[in-house]
């Protein structure tokens, strides 16, 4: 039923956690002082890697891959019912007009929607997490 690994899912909702705790930087140019500064480890500079890894991650996945990614979210969000998760996915497909990255990027509580789509479909988020860590 699901075309993309719970592995994936869950490198994702890592990454996603990972994004969403970052605020706004003091200032957005970095000296090489700041690189290492641990008070700044929570800063979102432009730049910032982790926004960067996550969007490649998701945009090197194939097509069905990331349409079962944005369903998934708008199963977790309750958008569709577990039995409409096939109807989501097509939905996905179809609708496609922007990078799939960019869309799933701009999603506040991207994590927590692919954790509860993950549970709604039987899969175990947190056991997937932990394989990762």
């Amino acid at each position: 039923m699901l075309e993309i690994s719970p592995a994936k899912v869950a490198h994702i909702i890592i990454k996603a956690r990972e994004y969403d705790v970052k605020v706004g930087a003091w200032e957005d140019s970095r000296s090489s002082s700041e690189e290492g500064d641990a008070d700044s480890i929570l800063e979102d500079f432009s730049r910032d890697p982790t926004r960067t890894e996550l969007q490649e991650f998701i945009a090197v996945l194939n097509e069905d891959e990331q349409a079962h990614l944005v369903a998934l979210v708008w199963l977790g969000r309750g958008s569709y019912s577990r039995e409409e998760f096939q109807e989501a996915v097509d939905t996905a497909r179809q609708e496609r007009t922007n990078p799939t990255e960019s869309y799933l990027i701009g999603i506040p509580l991207l994590a927590d929607y692919l954790e509860e789509g993950l549970e709604k479909l039987g899969y175990s988020a947190d056991a997937a997490e932990d394989d990762l860590l």
